[in-house]
């Protein structure tokens, strides 16, 4: 604070002047010029006026009147009175008055780490405030646990993050629904065309996943077919007498295969040696589809490959040995069945009608897959019948088309190839092979 003035009741009161004396003190030792017209008090008194301290540090000081004239004075400086200002006064302005800095004087050294190589502490957050400073860091190697989103900046955190959801995220598919019937019910005689069109899709999708997400489509088109097989038992165990009436899974072939100690991951039957796909079959003899007896086959499978067979297909080494055996004994029995004028229209329509010969031969080639090349073990190399001797597989079948199992006729067409065979059939059955 600077000094009151001392009242002096012998001298006359001052003149006031046009000018303002300033309340802020000069942050330099030496007088500034905006005080040389008024009287300085401590000349009289003998008293110097001491210069601050330390001159980096600036005090404004206000007289304990300002506030109370401050309505009826003139400001510090008004617009365009430039011309009142002499040449060593100050610039009345905080901005100017605070980067001044005493030249004359070196700057004090002060202790400890240089200011320029300390580290500067992030600024403590009040209460309620959020702290934009990231948090110090701590010692040792970071977590492993921690994700790279975590520890990014401000440039490629976003980024991160981004790629972060990418691979964790998670989608979720409406499960799809069922096909429309489109106007045509479910019968127990006849396929449904929903079966067939699921079949197509299941041989474009063969996995597994594909085919839980579609349960209820792949159940309806099972029941379907189960339904069909039931009627149909019917019919053949009306036809062959020695098929006896055996529960529908003893008949039906699974869709899936058991992959448990196969290389091959692929969940549903598929036969490359057949070039078969997913399909749905069936098969009738005297201990159903499984066992060492010649049966009734059908196989529905969309795109051209339904087909109606029978007979033996791989047997086993007994069974094989034992129709051989047969074929040496009593020839003449299945010369009599190849030669059947139905049995051949049906299954060898290639052959001559009548000609031996030529049925024979055309059954050696259909059968052909997998036959000896050489005379079997225990029989003459000219064997009359050595073309049937070689033979592995005892098969015949026709083609269907698509439309023949979703017509309403479906299970008479089956039978009109069916009954053909029964003798070829029934006659294998009674060799035990």
């Amino acid at each position: 604070m600077p000094p009151k003035k001392r009242e002096n009741g012998n001298s006359a009161p001052q003149a006031a002047t046009g000018r303002r004396r300033s309340a802020r003190v000069s942050s330099t030792g030496k007088t500034s010029n905006y005080f040389e017209d008024d009287v300085d008090e401590s000349e009289d008194t003998g008293t110097a006026r001491k210069p601050a301290k330390n001159p980096k540090k600036r005090t404004r000081v206000e007289s304990d009147h300002d506030h109370d004239d401050e309505s009826d004075e003139a400001p510090y400086e008004e617009e365009g009175d430039s011309s009142s200002r002499g040449d060593g006064d100050e610039v009345d302005e905080e901005d100017e008055e605070s980067d001044e800095v005493n030249p004359s004087l070196p700057p004090k050294r002060g202790r400890g780490r240089p200011p320029g190589k300390s580290p500067k502490l992030p600024k403590k957050a009040k209460d309620g405030e959020e702290s934009d400073a990231p948090p110090p860091r701590k010692r040792g190697r970071p977590s492993k646990a921690t994700p790279k989103a975590a520890t990014a900046g401000d440039d490629g955190g976003d980024s991160d993050d981004e790629e972060f959801d990418d691979e964790n995220r998670v989608t979720f598919e409406p499960l799809p629904q069922l096909r429309d019937t489109g106007g045509i019910e479910y019968e127990d005689t006849r396929i449904h065309p929903n079966t067939l069109a699921f079949l197509k899709d299941l041989k474009a999708n063969n996995k597994r996943s594909w085919l839980k997400a579609r349960d209820p489509e792949f159940r309806r088109s099972l029941k379907d077919w189960d339904s069909f097989v039931e009627t149909l038992t019917e019919k053949i165990t009306e036809a062959d007498e020695t098929i006896p009436e055996l529960p529908l899974k003893d008949v039906v072939f699974r869709i899936y295969r058991d992959i448990r100690f196969s290389k091959d991951p692929t969940p549903y039957k598929s036969l490359p040696l057949l070039d078969l796909k997913p399909h749905y079959s069936a098969a009738w003899s005297r201990t159903g589809r499984k066992g060492p007896y010649a049966c009734y086959y059908v196989h529905c499978e969309p795109g051209g490959h339904c087909f109606v067979g029978g007979g033996l297909w791989h047997p086993d080494k007994d069974a094989i040995a034992k129709l051989r055996a047969s074929i040496d004994e009593r020839p003449h029995r299945i010369r009599r069945v190849l030669a059947n004028p139905h049995f051949r229209r049906t299954f060898l329509p290639k052959a001559k009608d009548g000609d031996e010969k030529s049925i024979i031969a055309a059954f050696t080639a259909a059968n052909k897959e997998n036959a000896l090349k050489t005379r079997p073990q225990g029989f003459h190399p000219d064997h009359r019948d050595i073309e049937l001797l070689k033979l592995r597989n005892f098969t015949i079948g026709t083609k269907l088309k698509d439309s023949d199992f979703t017509s309403t006729a479906a299970q008479n067409k089956i039978m009109a190839i069916i009954e053909p065979m029964v003798e070829y059939v029934s006659n294998n059955k009674s060799n035990s092979a």
